[in-house]
């Protein structure tokens, strides 16, 4: 199996081949931070987590940059709005967006640099393209020269005519072109700046991301990725910048999500239907969220509900019971974890494995690699059926769930509140309360359980419990 991306520049599957054997150099923009990110940012950070996880799998060591905007126009706004700082903006916004990070169990990208730490990198950027006659200063602004770039227009794959009435640009009779756009923007008075060859200001959007995948990932990167919404301009302004400036591509493979629809509408600030994750992590676990956004291809659009959300839940806790259920059976379990893993659980286990490998490799098919993990629950509970089990079976049986599972990560096998045996304790505490007859400690021992999502099921082999 080789692993099949399909590459936006090209508009077709690929043949992933990395520049360097076992190591994969990824970039994704990301969120300007200004407020709280929303359901729609979250989408690409949990995606390209599992691109990222998905290469681990595979046995490469990835180098994964994703970039905070911590200067912006929006950044200038909101501190103005607030009587603080942009800094104090972009601190405050850094923080929380750690939070949802860590709320939705993605583990931390390999560096996240702020553009205000790589200003010399940008500066130092923008005068090589100035030199290289790409760009040029006018009234402290520095504007690239889109048309002197041949290929503008072939990542959105748009003709840079008819692009003169699509691009969101004011009448600046400063530049040459209506369609040039800034590289550096000359600071107004009271605003934050910074010191250059063409006087005080701040870089422009576009060449924030050129000049940092250069300076952490060198040259050409091997993916590039983002929101559907990067394409144009954003993307297609980066691939001008950076393949003027080294004559290389500026990525190998470019991957682009699609957009989140809000109850079947677009979600937008005019219609004030935008979901902040923050309230998102306060309803349903982690696990039910990054569901739910797996469970649609990534290239396609995807429609958020509370009734799609309750189905992820449900889905998700199917897949935890079967797993749950096999690690309870280990403890009545014949043989030893080193035995022999019989035949038929070997090959059930194996096709099941195959086939999850198979989609993932197909483009990150996270929604066929789903169904990959029900048929592993669907054998699961088969052998579960069974009266006496070898060890070695339920392990085999288990270390392919965890595979699966180390990918996705939909299925919680860790503990966030109570500790396994700090439960055990619990369960046997109350057993003996009841024993007893001290039903208020039962009570509230069960409580307590209850509090901490903690399901109660009593068994043939006796009570056990599980995390809801």
């Amino acid at each position: 199996m080789a692993l099949q991306i399909y590459n936006t520049l090209t508009r077709m599957k690929e043949t992933f081949v990395a520049q360097e054997p076992g190591k994969v150099k990824i970039y994704v923009c990301g969120p300007t931070v200004y407020d709280y990110i929303h359901i729609g940012n979250a989408r690409p950070m949990i995606f390209f987590d599992v691109v990222r996880a998905y290469f681990e799998n595979q046995g490469n060591d990835v180098n994964y940059v994703v970039n905070f905007t911590d200067v912006d126009d929006k950044m200038i706004r909101k501190a103005e709005q607030t009587g603080t700082t942009v800094p104090e903006v972009a601190d405050k916004f850094i923080n929380a967006y750690y939070e949802d990070l860590d709320g939705l169990g993605i583990p931390r990208a390999t560096l996240n640099p702020r553009v205000t730490d790589n200003m010399e990198s940008i500066i130092e950027f923008i005068q090589e393209l100035i030199d290289r006659d790409f760009a040029y200063e006018n009234g402290g602004d520095v504007f690239y020269r889109t048309r002197k770039f041949d290929d503008y227009g072939k990542l959105s794959q748009q003709n840079l005519d008819e692009l003169q009435f699509g691009i969101r640009i004011e009448v600046d009779k400063r530049k040459e072109n209506p369609e040039d756009f800034v590289l550096w923007k000359a600071a107004k008075p009271g605003e934050i700046y910074w010191s250059s060859p063409w006087g005080d200001g701040r870089p422009g959007w576009h060449i924030e991301c050129s000049a940092m995948a250069r300076r952490y990932l060198g040259d050409t990167l091997d993916i590039h990725g983002g929101g559907q919404d990067l394409q144009f301009p954003h993307h297609e302004c980066e691939v001008a910048q950076s393949e003027a400036l080294t004559g290389k591509p500026l990525a190998n493979y470019w991957m682009h999500n699609g957009y989140i629809r809000i109850n079947n509408e677009k979600m937008s600030k005019s219609l004030g239907n935008g979901v902040l994750v923050k309230e998102l992590r306060e309803q349903y676990t982690k696990e039910a969220i990054r569901y739910f956004m797996l469970s649609t291809h990534y290239r396609n659009p995807l429609n958020y509900s509370d009734e799609v959300m309750e189905q992820a839940q449900n889905s998700v806790e199917r897949l935890a019971n079967a797993a749950a259920n096999i690690e309870h059976r280990l403890s009545t379990a014949i043989g030893s974890k080193d035995d022999t893993v019989s035949q038929e659980v070997a090959d059930k286990i194996s096709a099941v494995l195959v086939e999850f490998h198979q989609k993932m490799q197909d483009d990150f098919n996270t929604p066929d690699a789903i169904t990959a993990m029900f048929q592993w629950a669907s054998e699961a509970n088969q052998l579960l059926k069974e009266a006496s089990i070898p060890a070695a079976d339920l392990h085999e049986v288990l270390r392919a769930f965890n595979e699966m599972n180390g990918v996705l990560r939909i299925v919680n096998t860790g503990t966030d509140e109570l500790l396994d045996e700090e439960i055990e304790a619990l369960i046997t505490e109350r057993v003996e309360a009841r024993k007893n007859k001290n039903w208020a400690r039962a009570d509230e021992i069960r409580d307590k359980l209850a509090d901490e999502g903690i399901v109660l099921e009593d068994t043939a082999q006796g009570m056990r419990w599980r995390r809801k």
